[in-house]
C-alpha cells in the first residue's frame, strides 16, 4: 500500500510541475503567474479541489506519445471566492503552449457541465496558443464542444473570461460568448488572425499588441470589458466583479447590511450647470447617489459617451446606465447603444435592478452613424430595456430629447419609476431647432428675425424645457430635488423588491442583431 501511495504522490508532484521547472521559470521571467499560482491567488485559501489532474492526451501522431504531461495543459476544479462557490479552469502555457487538445477540451467541458448543473459561476483563465495542430479536427471539435456549453450556460450562470496571455484563432470565440472578458495590459492579446496573416493578406504591418492587445480591445473594439495593469490586479478585479452578481439566474446578489439614515446629498444640487450647453461629469452624479466607493465601471474606455457599471445603493447591488455629457454631449451612437444594451441584458438575466441617469440630446447625427447602422444598433438598446423585467428606475437630470428620450428607459417602454430633477428638459428637440421649424414663417417675416427667434425660443422653452408637462401626463412620477435623489431611490427599490412580470409565451425574441 505504501508503494501505491508513493506512486500517487509522484504523479501529483509531476502534475503540479506542469511543463517542467525550466518552462515555469520562463513564465516567471515574463512576469506571468503560472496556472496554479493564478488559481491559488484567486480562490480562498485551501478551498481549491482539482478535477482531472492525471489526464493526458491520447494522440500518437508526430511522435506525441513520447511527450506526455499530467493535466494536459489545463488545471480544472472548483473552490470558493469570499465563501461563494465557483468552478474554474486555468490554461497552463508551460504545457504545449497551453494549446487545446481533445482531452484538454474534455476537462473544460466537464467543469462547465458541473457549474451549470449546480448553478455556480464559471471562470476561465485563458493562456493558450490555440488549437493543438497535431490533433487536427479533434482539437477543433473540442473548441466547438466548449462553445456549445457557453451558449447553454448563457443567462443561467455568470461566465467570466480572463485573458492572461495569448488567445488566438478559434479560441477567441468562447470568451466572446461569456458575460465578461477581462484582459491584462502588455501581456495578453486576442485576435482571429495574427499579424503574420494580416501582413500576407492585407499588407498591413501591425504588432500583436496593436492588433489585439488590451488597450485596443478596451477602447476600439469593445471586446474587453475590463483591463488590468497586471495579472494580480486582474484576479482582484474578478473577485470584485463577482461581489456584485448572484450565483445564478434564480438568485439575487447578497446584500450588504445597511441602515437607512437621512440620505440627503446636498452636493447633487450644484452639479448640473445653469447653461444647458455646458457639460458636467456624470460620474459626480453617480458618486453622489450610490454607497461610498461602490462604483465598479464596465467598458470604461469604450464608447465613453455612456457609462455603465455596478454599484451599491443601500447595500443592494444595482446596474447603472448613464449618459455622459463630457463626451459627444451624451449623444447615443452606434458603440454606446451596443455597450449599454449588452449591459442591460446582463443585469436582466441575473436579477440586478437598473438605474438610468439620463441627459441625452438625441442620437448622434452624421453619415458615419447612419451608414454603420445606428438605426439597428440604437434599436438594440430600445429592445434591451423593453425586454428587461428587473426593477427599472430613471432619473432625468437635464436633457431628454427626441427618440433617445424613449430609448433611455422611459415610462412608455416599461420603466417602473421615472423621476426628474427641476433642471430636466423633455421635448422632441432643443428650443432653438424646434423654434426654427415651428415658427419659421413668423421669424422670416419679422422686422428683426434674430430677435424674433430668441423670443420664440423662450416661448418654446417655457412650454417644454421643463419636466412639468411630462409630469402632468404621468410620464414622470415625481419631480424631485437633486439632494433627495438617493433617499427616493433607496425607497423605490425597496418597494420594487418583489416585482414580478409575466411575459408572453415564446421561444425567444428576435433582438435586432
Amino acid at each position: 500500500m505504501q508503494d501505491k501511495i508513493k506512486i500517487l504522490e509522484d504523479k501529483i508532484a509531476l502534475a503540479k510541475l506542469g511543463g517542467g521547472e525550466k518552462r515555469i521559470a520562463s513564465h516567471h521571467a515574463k512576469k506571468k503567474l503560472t496556472a496554479r499560482e493564478r488559481i491559488e491567488y484567486l480562490l480562498d485559501e485551501g478551498s481549491f479541489e482539482e478535477i482531472g489532474m492525471l489526464v493526458t492526451h491520447r494522440t500518437t501522431d508526430f511522435g506525441m506519445e513520447k511527450e506526455q504531461y499530467y493535466g494536459d495543459g489545463v488545471v480544472t476544479g472548483y473552490g470558493t471566492i469570499n465563501g461563494r462557490a465557483v468552478y474554474i479552469f486555468a490554461q497552463d502555457f508551460t504545457v504545449f503552449g497551453g494549446s487545446l487538445s481533445e482531452t484538454h477540451a474534455e476537462k473544460i467541458c466537464k467543469v462547465m457541465d458541473m457549474a451549470l448543473k449546480n448553478g455556480v459561476p464559471m471562470i476561465g483563465l485563458n493562456d493558450s496558443g490555440g488549437a493543438r495542430i497535431q490533433e487536427g479536427v479533434r482539437s477543433l471539435g473540442g473548441y466547438a464542444d466548449i462553445f456549445y456549453r457557453n451558449v447553454q450556460a448563457s443567462g443561467v450562470i455568470p461566465q467570466i473570461s480572463a485573458i492572461m496571455g495569448p488567445c488566438a484563432g478559434g479560441a477567441v470565440y468562447s470568451p466572446a460568448m461569456t458575460d465578461f472578458t477581462m484582459m491584462v495590459e502588455n501581456t495578453s492579446y486576442m485576435f482571429v488572425t495574427g499579424p503574420n496573416v494580416v501582413k500576407t493578406v492585407t499588407n498591413e504591418d501591425v504588432t500583436s499588441e496593436e492588433l489585439g492587445g488590451a488597450s485596443t480591445h478596451s477602447s476600439k473594439s469593445g471586446v474587453a470589458h475590463i483591463t488590468s495593469e497586471n495579472g494580480i490586479e486582474c484576479l482582484e478585479d474578478i473577485k470584485r466583479l463577482l461581489s456584485y452578481i448572484p450565483q445564478n439566474n434564480r438568485e439575487t446578489t447578497p446584500r450588504i447590511p445597511f441602515e437607512l439614515k437621512d440620505e440627503i446629498r446636498e452636493q447633487l444640487s450644484t452639479i448640473v450647470p445653469d447653461s444647458a450647453n455646458k457639460p458636467y461629469d456624470m460620474h459626480d452624479v453617480i458618486k453622489g447617489i450610490i454607497d461610498e466607493d461602490s462604483f465598479f465601471e464596465i467598458h470604461k474606455n469604450f464608447a465613453e459617451n455612456i457609462i455603465v457599471g455596478f454599484a451599491r445603493l443601500g447595500g443592494r447591488s444595482i446596474g447603472v446606465v448613464a449618459n455622459q455629457p463630457m463626451f459627444l454631449a451624451g449623444c447615443l451612437d452606434v458603440n454606446s447603444s451596443i455597450k449599454a444594451a449588452r449591459f442591460v441584458r446582463f443585469c436582466d438575466c441575473f436579477n440586478i435592478p437598473l438605474l438610468v441617469l439620463e441627459d441625452v440630446p438625441g442620437f448622434l447625427p452624421g453619415t458615419d452613424q447612419e451608414w454603420n447602422g445606428i438605426i439597428t444598433h440604437g434599436a438594440k438598446l430600445l429592445y434591451a430595456f423593453s425586454e428587461a423585467t428587473v426593477p427599472r428606475i430613471t432619473v432625468i437630470t437635464r436633457k431628454a430629447y427626441g427618440g433617445a428620450y424613449d430609448v433611455m428607459n422611459s415610462k412608455h417602454i416599461g420603466a417602473d419609476m421615472n423621476f426628474a430633477w427641476p433642471s430636466a428638459e423633455i421635448a422632441v428637440m432643443g428650443a432653438k431647432g424646434a423654434s426654427e421649424i415651428i415658427f419659421k414663417k413668423e421669424i422670416s417675416e419679422a422686422a428683426d428675425p434674430a430677435a424674433k427667434l430668441l423670443e420664440k425660443e423662450q416661448e418654446y422653452a417655457d412650454l417644454f424645457a421643463n419636466p412639468y408637462t411630462a409630469a402632468q401626463r404621468g410620464f414622470i412620477d415625481e419631480v424631485i430635488l437633486p439632494k433627495d435623489t438617493r433617499k427616493k431611490l433607496i425607497k423605490a427599490y425597496s418597494m420594487l423588491e418583489n416585482k414580478q412580470v409575466l411575459t408572453p409565451a415564446r421561444k425567444h425574441g428576435n433582438i435586432p442583431l
